[in-house]
């Protein structure tokens, strides 16, 4: 019996460490889902076999690429309930998870990450900066059954912690509220300093600086202003008073914060001002190391050859700005040139009818004298 529980105990273990990745939502494209259209809404979902991940790991994780430079748009992939109505998806659909970049000019470059609980959709209390540039990005989304949580962008790690902790899932455990059993002590109102006992009035300071006058006042030197005594600590002093937090009546936790059940779609609903944006290699599971291995096998293929390619783009542009540039300054040359010729043979015509004029000029000035 001992060592038939053994037996079982091995292949359970057995069968845990070899168990396949469930993927939920695998699709590469090639060329990718791009918009096409500028100032408009986006609407796009594909439908899953409902599941539940509860007990299980969800990975969420895709590839957005801003091509265009974008300035305004979202690039956030969406988890829909399974009675999503697809030709009806708008930005008010009810989701469950809504992860991703999110760019509106220079002050929001921000990564979604957005949990509906309880009908509410609650928003990261962290500030996640995402990609700007024009090159492909890996977004990755963890979430864990203990109620925690990973980002990655380009397969490494950008920001981690406890739901709980990091969205408003759950009241705040304790309040501050006035505890009705807690009365202020009868001897805490005290100053915080006090006259110094050992302190003396000087001998030869004045009280009364005003007298019957006849003569104009002037300012006494040796007038010191009203007299006080030092000030000291009082070592009766508690600080300021305040009332103690006390357990707040309306927390329970929630050790399923994670939980979603009836998962049924997954798709993308967001508004785009500038268009352009490529989305590819989606993937939804419930295995970490997979989505890491696929990470490598698609984008982490392609962001070298990327680059390079935009590098190489990059330098005949550059070539072809500096070529027109000398050609433009060399026909600026020519036509001074062609402009300076010009001018000297004006010049020259000038010249001749200057001579000319001063031999009519002789010419009349000799006949009138004959």
């Amino acid at each position: 019996m001992a060592r038939m529980k053994t037996c079982l105990c091995l292949l359970a273990i057995i069968g845990v460490v070899l168990s396949d990745p469930v993927t939920y939502f695998e699709e590469s494209f090639g060329d990718g889902l791009q918009t096409s259209q500028d100032a408009r809404f986006y609407g796009i979902s594909a439908k899953l076999e409902p599941f539940s991940n509860e007990g299980k790991t969800l990975v969420i994780q895709f590839t957005v690429k801003h091509e265009q430079n974008i300035d305004c748009g979202g690039g956030y992939i969406k988890l829909y309930p399974k009675d999503l109505v697809q030709t009806d998806l708008h930005g008010d659909s009810p989701y469950y998870i809504m992860f991703g970049p999110d760019i509106c000019g220079p002050g929001t470059k921000k990564v979604h990450v957005i949990f509906n609980y309880k009908g509410k959709n609650l928003l990261t209390k962290k500030d996640i900066r995402c990609k700007d540039d024009v090159f492909t990005h890996l977004y990755t989304l963890i979430v864990r059954p203990d109620n925690t949580y990973e980002v990655k962008i380009d397969d490494e790690k950008v920001e981690s912690g406890n739901l709980e902790d990091d969205w408003d899932f759950l009241p705040p455990k304790k309040i501050k509220i006035d505890d009705p059993e807690d009365k202020k002590p009868e001897d805490w109102d005290k100053p915080e300093h006090i006259p110094d006992p050992d302190a003396k009035k000087p001998d030869d300071w004045d009280d009364e600086m005003d007298g019957e006058w006849e003569p104009p006042m002037i300012d006494n030197p040796d007038y010191k202003g009203e007299w006080k005594p030092k000030q000291i600590d009082n070592p009766a002093y508690k600080g300021k008073w305040v009332h103690p937090e006390i357990d707040n009546p309306e927390y329970s936790p929630d050790d399923k914060l994670y939980k979603y059940d009836d998962i049924g779609f997954v798709g993308f609903d967001l508004w785009q001002v500038k268009s352009g944006t490529i989305f590819d290699n989606i993937l939804i599971t419930d295995d970490e190391k997979y989505a890491s291995q696929k990470a490598q096998e698609t984008w982490g293929k392609t962001k070298d050859p990327e680059k390079k390619m935009k590098d190489e783009q990059d330098e005949v542009e550059r070539k072809e700005r500096e070529a027109e540039e000398a050609k433009r300054k060399e026909e600026e040359e020519k036509n001074k040139k062609e402009g300076g010729d010009d001018d000297d043979e004006d010049d020259d015509d000038k010249e001749e009818a200057t001579k000319d004029d001063a031999k009519e000029d002789e010419h009349d000035h000799d006949h009138d004298e004959l």
